[in-house]
This record gives structure tokens, C-alpha cells and sequence, in this order.
């Protein structure tokens, strides 16, 4: 009986060579099998009638989870056929099961499953806070305690003020008497004062067992809501973690070896080490533990999004995309153990015995051209950066060396302090922005204008580091201005001047919608992948921290 979701290639596929490793996940160029395979589920997606759902292709759509993304996994299956798999990510169109699609690795969404249930009764615990919260009795309740601890405190605070004043007089009439009563009279008003003194604190003290009294009885009229609304929300939370670990228990892993763990051991080992929102959802997870599940063996996979970007991030309708860092790469470094993958092309670029270039150099300054693919510090991945090949050559330097930084896939000129005199001195240009800085890029699109400034806060995306969000909320302002060069082969060369220096910061303005919405060229993250970054720091001009001569760099660009 053939499989319902294991699909076979329409075009031939005769001459094209198998992969012999599976493609690492997070940084990878679509094998030709992958691209087949995407063009024909994106024919099927353009053309199909089993259900209903507004992707926002060509038409600006209200709302979230307008676009999806979308995976292809190339398999060969028992009889030794080639074809692929398809899976969505997270549900569609209000289901997670649809034809030809792989079906979940946990269907929450199934009639009367665990899920549905349990969050039928959290939302039943949900209204009937609601309705507690907005009961008339419970609301004229609140008002009337807060109301009496209002009055309770301004009565008291006027007692406590008055007393003050009392106080203040007996302290005058006391010196006062002094000279002018005789000892007995001045004993006997002594006594008065005392009397008074004491009257006073009687008083207050009755005025506060007063109104504790009646706040005590308020507080009790408010306390059978309260408590009652209490126990609802720990009712409510008690049944959330409940339903939570169920639900993280359903999510069993497979991998080549046979071997199955669930999300929360997985998640164990991680910085995390609780599973986010949505882990075991993705197209990747998905399409892997289906083809273990009946004896497919994995060759190649690729995601694409398809349709309008979230409002936040940038996704470019038909573009291939990583899997995301935050939920699928420890999943996936489970799901790939016996399988041969590619190594991490990053780690193999950062191998390379590329060396940045010195252009200038004296007893305080080093300016030097980086190369792409080449990191500006120690990271984690272990490869030569621009302060070891700066520490190897002047190993007499006292500075801390790195001014600035550059994104590893940013070419480009560098300034470094060879002491510590310098380092202070060239970092206050940067802090207060009097370095003048130019880049030039290559955009995969045609920018209308011909200059501008784009003005859009950034902050970095918690589940897919390092990719960074547009985020009016909590995102640090970051400004670019832009000039165009030159528009030729639906590409736009153009200048860009940054104001500010935030990560991702020119890659996010150029491919956001908000910004140009034309990706560098190159750009992994944010467009598509070509042989590097075409982004590079041409220009820098700094005042030199001896001299304070005006010195301006220029390297062009290698592309």
C-alpha cells in the first residue's frame, strides 16, 4: 500500500546526483533535489481546494500567523524509491492534519485528546474569574474596603499631626512657666501637660483599634471573593503545569538509532533548560520522525516561508530559511545523531586561511581591512579572529585591542587601540558618535528612492539567536541613513550611514518591509544564501588619539 504522504517527483530526477550527507540545518545552500521538491508543494499550495487559508500573498493581511513556513524532506523509502516528504509548521488553517502533509509528532488539536480537554477546563476556571472579578458585590466590596482604608489613613495621619502640634505647645507653655510660675504651681501644670500628653496617645490608640476594627470587618466581607478568586488561580495554575508536563511528555523524539527522548530531557542540557512554546511543532521535527517512523531514510531537507512576513520578523515569501536555533537545534541534534551531516559551513569559512590585511599602523593604532567570514573576537566557535592576528603581530600592545566589532559576514575596515590611552580615547568617538562611517551593499531588489533614513528599533529574537527583531516595545532605537548608487539587473548597490551600531543593524533595515525590503545579497538570515555577505565597511574616519589629526580610511568593496 503506498504511503499517503510520502510523495514522488513529477520533473525526472534521474540525472541529478544523490547527496551523500544530510545537510546541516542552520546554515545550508538547497540541495537541487530540495528545490524540486519545494517548487512542486509550492504548485500544490498555489493551486490546492482542500482547505481555506489567506497567506497574504499578494495583498497586505490583518493579524498573526498569516504566512507559514514550510519543509520538503528527500527520502528513499523501503523499496529503495526516492520521492519527499511535507510538513508545515505549527497548525494550518486551524488543523494540524491536512492531506499530503505529515501528520503532528502530538495532534493537541484532536477531539476529546488530554489537550482540549484540560484547556477546556483551565478556560472554565478562566470565566469563572471573570465573572467573580466583575460580580457587583464583589466590586462594591473592594470599593468600600479601599475607600475605609483611605479614610482610616488620612484620620490617623491628622491625629498623628495634631498630636505633633499639641506636643509642640505643652514644650512652650513648659518653658514658658519656667521663670514665671512658682515651684508648686509649675508642678502642678506639669502634671496637666502630662495628663494631656497621655490623653492624647490614649486617644490615637483608641482611634487605631477603631479603625482596625472596622477595616478587619471590610477586609472579611472582601476576603470571600478574594479567597474564593485566589484558590480559582491556583486551581488554574496547578492545572496549567499539570497540563504542560503531560503535554511535555507526549513529545517522544526519534532518532536513526532508535533511540527516543522527550523534549524535557532534550531541553535538560540547554541554557533553556525548560522547553519553549511551540518545541516539537516545527516542520523539521516533524518530517524526521515521520520518516523513522516507517522506514524512510532522510537524504536532504529544506524549509521555505510562504506568504506575508510577521509584522516583527523578516520573511520573504518563497525564500529558503534554517531551521530555527531556539526550539529545533537541540531537537534536531538529537533527531540527527547516526545520520552523516554536513559540518557547519560557518565553522569551515572561519577555517579558512584567510588573514585580515594591516593598511595602516603606528605606535598607538592598527587599521586593518577583515575579511568576510571572519570573526572581530573570540566566540565560541574556536577559529582565528581580529584581536588574535592583532595579539600575535604586536604581542607588545598594552591596549584592550577591539575598539569596534563587524558581524563575521562584514568585510571591512577596522580601527584597534594599541593602548590603553588610545582604546579610551577612540571609544568616546564611538559613544558619542563623531566617527564617520560608510558601508557599501549589494540589495537583491530595486530601491525606489534615492536616499532616506530608516528608524527601526531592534532587539534580538530570544528563540532564533542571533536573528533580530523589529520590537516598538522593548527594542533599542537604531538608525540608518542610506544613499543609492546605482540600480542595475534588479539589483541596488547603495551607501549606507549608520547613526547607531546595533547588531544586525543594516541587514534588518535593508530587508525589513519597513525599511527597503530588498535583503543584502548574501544574506543568510534575512534573503537568501549566495557565496558572502555582500555588505562591506569601506569608509571610516576617526581623529587620531595623539595627534588629533582627522584621518580618513578607504578600502573598496570586492564585489
Amino acid at each position: 500500500m503506498q504511503d499517503s504522504f510520502f510523495t514522488y517527483f513529477k520533473e525526472s530526477i534521474e540525472s541529478i546526483s544523490m547527496p551523500e550527507r544530510f545537510n546541516y540545518p542552520f546554515n545550508f545552500e538547497p540541495h537541487q533535489l530540495c528545490r524540486i521538491a519545494a517548487k512542486e508543494l509550492q504548485e500544490y499550495l498555489a493551486t490546492q481546494t482542500d482547505w481555506e487559508h489567506d497567506f497574504g500573498i499578494d495583498h497586505y493581511v490583518e493579524g498573526t500567523n498569516i504566512g507559514k513556513m514550510f519543509g520538503v524532506l528527500v527520502v528513499r523509502n523501503a523499496k529503495g524509491e526516492v520521492g519527499y516528504l511535507s510538513a508545515f509548521s505549527g497548525k494550518l488553517a486551524g488543523s494540524n492534519n491536512h492531506k499530503r502533509f505529515v501528520p503532528p509528532i502530538v495532534d493537541l488539536l484532536c477531539e476529546n485528546s488530554f489537550y482540549r480537554i484540560g484547556e477546556d477546563e483551565i478556560s472554565a476556571i478562566n470565566h469563572r474569574i471573570i465573572d467573580l472579578e466583575k460580580a457587583k458585590d464583589y466590586i462594591d466590596c473592594n470599593n468600600q474596603y479601599e475607600n475605609d482604608c483611605k479614610i482610616a489613613s488620612q484620620e490617623l495621619e491628622q491625629c498623628k499631626n495634631d498630636m505633633k502640634l499639641a506636643k509642640h505647645v505643652r514644650d512652650a507653655r513648659r518653658i514658658e512657666a519656667q521663670n514665671e510660675f512658682s515651684p508648686e504651681d509649675y508642678s502642678v501644670l506639669l502634671e496637666e501637660l502630662k495628663n494631656e500628653s497621655v490623653k492624647w496617645h490614649y486617644d490615637f490608640k483608641h482611634l487605631t483599634k477603631l479603625w482596625k476594627e472596622r477595616l478587619n470587618e471590610s477586609k472579611l466581607k472582601l476576603d470571600v471573593y478574594t479567597n474564593e478568586i485566589a484558590a480559582l488561580k491556583e486551581e488554574r495554575k496547578t492545572k496549567s503545569a499539570n497540563l504542560q508536563q503531560r503535554m511535555f511528555n507526549q513529545y517522544q523524539f526519534l532518532n536513526s538509532k532508535g533511540v527516543y527522548r522527550n523534549v524535557c530531557e532534550i531541553f535538560e542540557q540547554t541554557e533553556l533548560k525548560i522547553p519553549p512554546a511551540g518545541a516539537g511543532d516545527c516542520a523539521g521535527p516533524k518530517l524526521l520522525q515521520y520518516a523513522y517512523l516507517h522506514g524512510m531514510q532522510p537524504l536532504v531537507m529544506a524549509e521555505f516561508w510562504w506568504g506575508q512576513s510577521p509584522k516583527s520578523e523578516i520573511r520573504k515569501h518563497g525564500y529558503f530559511y534554517p531551521s530555527c536555533r531556539g526550539k529545533c537545534e537541540p531537537i534536531l541534534g538529537h533527531m540527527l545523531q547516526g545520520i552523516i551531516v554536513d559540518e557547519n559551513p560557518v565553522i569551515f569559512a572561519l577555517q579558512q586561511n584567510v588573514k585580515p590585511q594591516i593598511i595602516y599602523d603606528d605606535e598607538t593604532i592598527v587599521i586593518v581591512n577583515k575579511p568576510a567570514e571572519y570573526l572581530s573576537v573570540p566566540g565560541k566557535v574556536e577559529a582565528e579572529t581580529v584581536y588574535d592576528f592583532i595579539k600575535n603581530q604586536y604581542p607588545q600592545a598594552t591596549g584592550p585591542l577591539i575598539v569596534h566589532r563587524l558581524d563575521m559576514s562584514t568585510s571591512g575596515i577596522m580601527v584597534l587601540a594599541k593602548t590603553e590611552q588610545a582604546y579610551h580615547h577612540l571609544q568616546n568617538q564611538f559613544e558619542n558618535r563623531t566617527v564617520k562611517k560608510r558601508y557599501v551593499a549589494l540589495l537583491d531588489g530595486i530601491v525606489a528612492n534615492d536616499e532616506g533614513i530608516i528608524d527601526l528599533p531592534l532587539r534580538v529574537d530570544l528563540d532564533n539567536r542571533p536573528r533580530q527583531l523589529v520590537c516598538y516595545d522593548y527594542g533599542k532605537p537604531s538608525i540608518t541613513k542610506w544613499q543609492v548608487l546605482s540600480r542595475e539587473n534588479n539589483r541596488t548597490r547603495i551607501h549606507f550611514f549608520p547613526v547607531t551600531g546595533r547588531t544586525h543593524q543594516l541587514r534588518v533595515h535593508a530587508a525589513h518591509s519597513l525599511g527597503l525590503n530588498c535583503p543584502i545579497v548574501g544574506d543568510d538570515l534575512y534573503g537568501q544564501k549566495a557565496n558572502r555577505l555582500h555588505l562591506h565597511a569601506e569608509y571610516l574616519e576617526i581623529v587620531h588619539p595623539v595627534s588629533n589629526e582627522v584621518m580618513r580610511f578607504e578600502v573598496e568593496a570586492g564585489f
